[in-house]
Order: structure tokens, then sequence, then C-alpha cells
């Protein structure tokens, strides 16, 4: 079975990787789905202008794909996170038993530029051995807030205007994928419990409850790996600009 890939050619001839578009057994059925022919990857890089082609795999193992240098990434330093604009997103931590979650959360957060975190009730704060493990220094880049109980946290994310959304598996909640943020308006997402997720009563506190889809026998998911989704996909929504 042959595997493509879609490409968008740069001017000057540069290619990155699009898209993937999945695996057919031959050319005819390709062509045939996609009424496109395959081109060499020599083409591809005597080409000019900016348009889509395709691939074969093997050609990719032709190309020169290289890890970038930590140099190469541009990374922020703290001071200028601080002052660059942020995506419209706080992150509340509902009563987050592991520290090694709460750095992992952070870490991510400062990946997608959020407004802050929210840390409430027994959730752990910085300065912490086990959170700096995992945060990898996030914790000084990205604004942070205690909260003694999760009621006063939105309670205050309310006075500021923010519309609140609880991340549940619960009833009439919203799939994530089908969520979609209003233009302007600042959100806080809550994450629950490991063991106990959101109690009734803050997800009465919300405005709107967004689920993750799960499939397999589990249903529950790592609450780092939960944040994660969720933060991924408010950036690809909202966020895209930062």
């Amino acid at each position: 079975m042959s595997i493509f890939f879609t490409f968008t050619l740069q001017a000057g001839g540069q290619s990155g990787i699009r898209s993937f578009c999945g695996g057919f057994p031959d050319y005819y059925q390709f062509r045939k789905a996609k009424n496109c022919t395959p081109i060499s990857s020599v083409t591809v890089k005597r080409m000019k202008n900016c348009e889509s082609v395709l691939i074969l795999r093997q050609d990719l193992r032709r190309m020169n794909f290289k890890k970038r240098s930590t140099d190469e990434l541009n990374r922020m330093n703290v001071p200028a996170f601080k002052a660059s604009a942020k995506m419209p997103l706080v992150l509340v931590l509902d009563n987050i038993r592991s520290q090694h979650n709460t750095g992992s959360v952070f870490r991510t957060a400062d990946a997608f530029r959020l407004e802050g975190i929210y840390l409430c009730g027994i959730t752990a704060t910085p300065p912490n051995r086990e959170i700096h493990k995992a945060a990898l220094g996030a914790t000084e880049s990205v604004d942070w807030k205690y909260f003694s109980s999760t009621r006063q946290c939105i309670e205050s994310l309310r006075e500021k205007g923010y519309i609140v959304l609880g991340a549940e598996q619960a009833e009439n909640s919203i799939p994530v994928q089908e969520f979609r943020p209003v233009a302007g308006m600042r959100y806080a997402i809550i994450v629950g419990n490991e063991v106990h997720g959101i109690d009734d009563d803050i997800l009465s506190l919300c405005d709107n409850c967004i689920e993750i889809p799960q499939y397999g026998t589990k249903h529950s998911l790592n609450v780092s790996v939960s944040a994660a989704i969720l933060i991924w996909e408010f950036y690809r929504k909202a966020g895209s600009d930062l």
C-alpha cells in the first residue's frame, strides 16, 4: 500500500508537510479519488510557486528532515512572555491531588500562552519541588493565583466577565470538538479532581459543560492530558493569532 502526504510549496522551492492524506493501494485509485497525479520530490524541489502536490512516502526518505536546535525554536524569555499577547483562557485546577499533574498543566499553559492558571482547594502551589520537576520553569512565566475553594474562584471569574466552562462527562455536555468560542470573550475551563472529577454543586455554577469524547473501556483520561486536549482545541479555534 502506498501512503501519500500533502505538501505545501513555499516561494523559492521550500517544502513542508501540511497534512496526512491517507493510503491507497495504487496510483489509479488515488488519482480517481483525488484527481491528482503524484510526482517525485525531484520535481517538487524545482517548483517555484505556492501550490499543493502529492508525494510518495518513499520520496520522503530522500528529503532532509532535521530536528531544530533550541536557538532555532526562537523561544521567548520570561519578560517577553509576560509582555506578550495571551490566549483568552484561564485554566482552573479544582482540587488536583497530583503535584506532577499541576506542573504538567503549567508547562502546557506556557506553550500556548494562557492568561493564567487558578489553583483551588487541595491543589498544590509553587514553589514546590514536584511541580517544578514537571513544569520545567513554567511557574515563572505563567501567571497563577490560589483560591481556598473553587466556588470562590468562580465568583472572582464572573466578576471579571469570564465565561466559565466545566470539563466533565455530564448530562447535556457539549463535545469539545463542537464547542466554538465567541470572539472577544474570555473563558475559564475547570478541570476536576483525578478521582471524583468536578462536584455537581460546582458544575451548577458553570455557564456550560464541555466533554472530551472517549470510545474505549476506561472513559478516564489523566487530568493533565485532558487539560492539554482542551487547551489545544481552544487554541485551534481562538488562539491562532498568537
